[in-house]
């Protein structure tokens, strides 16, 4: 199947769209508040549905892929959306309840609260790189916010959007939630679609094309985007043994995760004996990446190809490249790329200006760790931001001294999977958040209410202003 065939699909015409778009919202306005137990159900559908269907989408993700690690699938996909539906359940009721509010003396008697209510039929734009955790993910942030969701997968993985449309189809009728195939014409017409809400995972580029598109319907709209998140080494932590957990987390799905260390600062004079040790980590974990099963292929020829010009630039500019053994004629899949280090790139060539998405880590020396934040402040904001030290004062003092999305000590990117954290950029690697609470919240309008009884004081301090007027007036000046 290819993109192509996929956008042919009658249902992705824009007059189906918006068919679709229009049931969804006439289905929310006969049902604007559903009922906790069924937002609960809902869920554990998702939950029971990923649990049974794992195979089946760990071999559609497999093949649009070319090769992709099942272990990765199950861990990152499968694993992920599993906990995070039965989080949501479990904590629905607390995240739904309304939130009381003190009511000033000024404003006695009365009763002030917050009602959290779904804001609608709201889209989803999900990536290619991890195909079915983030477009559940923020289903079932969606779902338990009340709301009717439309979903639209990458035509990277088309796959996996076919999957995804049968069996959310098996769960749920196309007014409750629906799955858009297609291509970049589809996805255009999609993000142009008057949401309540627009959720986007992908690149800072479309991102900013979504943002726009929403834009002229004012259709608010979370962007969770990508970036160079760098990841800093301290003088007093060792570099090898740094190098065993960065090179898990760079190398993870061949580096084509968003939160991935996309380059390292370690300390000036290490650079060397850091790359050599995640190259030798990465052969330790994957050893015989041509034919290793558990190492993925980069999505598509396009990518590797990009990939490719960017190691040969580096190269060309004098940077050392270390690569782990590959014997490419064995590889059975032109799409494999391994495990790639760069010492001391220029800053001005591809490598350092652009997000890699790829298995490619650049090296640079800095001189202490005030160096470090001013070369990481000088650049956009990053998505995650990751700090070796065994000082505990020292990673937090760098935290307090630099901007990102997110950020975490001494490992790379377990900071995702904690639900009780937010997930989300800031400046170029995204606006808005969400796992746990905070993606419930999302899809939630914040309603404030104020309760008084038929007769109020606030009547006493209507014109004409007199004596009660300034006694109130007093009483909030002070």
């Amino acid at each position: 199947m290819t993109a192509e065939t996929v956008s042919a699909d009658p249902a992705t015409k824009p007059s189906r769209l918006d068919a679709i778009f229009k049931r969804q919202k006439a289905a929310f306005e006969a049902e604007r508040h559903r009922r906790l137990e069924d937002r609960k159900a809902d869920l554990k559908k998702i939950e029971d549905m990923v649990k049974a269907r794992g195979e089946a989408f760990a071999a559609a993700i497999d093949a649009d892929f070319g090769r992709r690690s099942a272990a990765e699938t199950a861990i990152a996909e499968a694993g992920f959306t599993i906990a995070t539906a039965k989080h949501s359940r479990q904590h629905l009721e607390r995240w739904a309840a309304p939130k009381k509010k003190p009511v000033p003396m000024t404003m006695a008697p009365g009763n002030a609260y917050v009602r959290r209510e779904p804001k609608g039929v709201v889209g989803i734009v999900a990536p290619w790189n991890y195909p079915m955790q983030l477009a559940l993910a923020p289903l079932v942030a969606a779902l338990a916010a009340g709301c009717r969701v439309m979903i639209k997968p990458s035509e990277f993985t088309p796959r996996t959007g076919e999957l995804l449309k049968e069996a959310l189809g098996e769960l749920f009728s196309e007014d409750h939630v629906a799955v858009i195939e297609g291509g970049p014409d589809v996805a255009e017409a999609f993000c142009a679609l008057p949401f309540d809400h627009l959720f986007y995972t992908g690149s800072t580029h479309v991102g900013r094309l979504v943002a726009r598109a929403a834009a002229e319907n004012l259709t608010p709209v979370t962007l969770e985007l990508g970036g160079k998140s760098p990841t800093v080494i301290a003088p007093d932590f060792d570099v090898a043994e740094a190098a065993k957990t960065i090179a898990w987390g760079k190398f993870l799905n061949a580096g084509q995760t968003c939160v991935a260390p996309d380059y390292v600062l370690a300390p000036r004079g290490s650079q060397q004996k850091f790359a050599e040790a995640v190259i030798e980590e990465a052969g330790r974990m994957w050893p015989d990446v041509a034919e290793n099963g558990d190492y993925t292929a980069i999505v598509s020829e396009k990518h590797h190809a990009r990939l490719s010009a960017m190691v040969e630039e580096a190269k060309s500019a004098g940077a050392t490249v270390l690569q782990a053994p590959f014997d490419k004629a064995r590889a059975g899949n032109t799409r494999i790329f391994p495990p790639t280090v760069v010492v001391d790139p220029p800053l001005e060539i591809k490598l350092m200006t652009e997000e890699i998405f790829g298995p490619v880590l650049p090296v640079l020396g800095h001189d202490g760790m005030s160096e470090a934040a001013r070369f990481v402040n000088e650049r956009d904001r990053p998505l995650a931001l990751y700090v070796y030290s065994k000082n505990k004062q020292t990673a937090r003092r760098f935290l307090a001294r630099t901007i990102s999305g997110g950020a975490a000590v001494n490992t790379p990117m377990l900071h995702l999977s904690v639900e009780d954290l937010p997930f989300g950029g800031v400046g170029a690697s995204g606006q808005g958040a969400y796992h746990g609470e905070y993606g419930f919240l999302t899809f939630t309008h914040e309603r404030a209410v104020f309760e008084t009884p038929a007769w109020h004081p606030s009547r006493l301090i209507a014109p004409p202003y007199g004596k009660v007027f300034e006694f109130f007036k007093k009483l909030q000046t002070g």
